[in-house]
């Protein structure tokens, strides 16, 4: 029987290259061709010596190896369907389509919250997904396919978030419910949406009777006469 435990056996799962490759960090300035900064920026990827990022010139002394080539979109890190999918199984990674090439990203991209009407999302980052696709870039299918993961699950909407009717009505029925009054001030302030008008006062009246009258034109002549 092999001497491999559990934790070996999830390794082998996946090729040597791979686990390196989502932590490089790539478009950085290679330390061995500076001078050249047209081609020294770091975007390829040696699959067979697994030593770091490189840049075009590196290239030279990979010849006959795998090496791939890692763009951007966004700030994130992607790799092109067509050169990835010879080395590695993408199934269930939702790919996207930028610069009329299809992509998949390297690493999660977290979102604050789905937006409206998002049926299925990332199973490890909650990302927004088109119903086919369970991870949103490869990093999230390594976590997400490992023995120890477990998918946490999808909070439910409240009625506050679901609608502003939904969320006054709510708080309209705790305030009576738990203070057992309809006019208190509290309720009032819940229910209220615009000023009530104040009722009239002796000092009101006596001033609108002060107020200086509307002119009017006299019956037989150009006159104005003010009441």
């Amino acid at each position: 029987m092999g001497a491999g435990g559990p934790d070996e056996e999830e390794d082998n799962r996946w090729p040597p290259w791979l686990k390196p490759l989502l932590k490089e960090p790539f478009f950085v300035q290679c330390k061995l061709h500076a001078a050249d900064s047209h081609k020294s920026e770091c975007n390829m990827y040696c699959l067979d010596c697994m030593d770091g990022a490189l840049c075009s010139l590196c290239l030279s002394h990979h010849k006959d190896h795998r090496a791939i080539q890692i763009r951007r979109s966004s700030y994130h890190d992607v790799i092109r369907v067509n050169e990835i999918q010879k080395y590695l199984d993408i199934t269930s990674v939702q790919t996207y389509i930028i610069n009329s090439a299809k992509v998949v990203f390297l690493n999660e991209r977290p979102q604050p919250r789905p937006g409206k009407g998002v049926t299925n999302t990332c199973d490890v980052c909650e990302r927004s997904l088109l119903d086919s696709f369970k991870f949103c870039s490869l990093g999230c299918k390594i976590v997400g396919t490992s023995r120890d993961f477990v998918k946490r699950p999808r909070p439910k909407q409240s009625p506050e978030k679901r609608s502003p009717v939904a969320a006054y009505d709510s708080e309209d029925s705790y305030s009576s419910s738990s203070h057992g009054r309809q006019n208190s001030p509290s309720n009032n302030k819940v229910q209220s949406f615009s000023p009530s008008t104040p009722p009239p006062t002796s000092v009101n009246y006596r001033t609108a009777k002060r107020r200086k009258g509307i002119p009017h034109r006299a019956p037989m002549g150009g006159l104005v006469i003010g009441y």
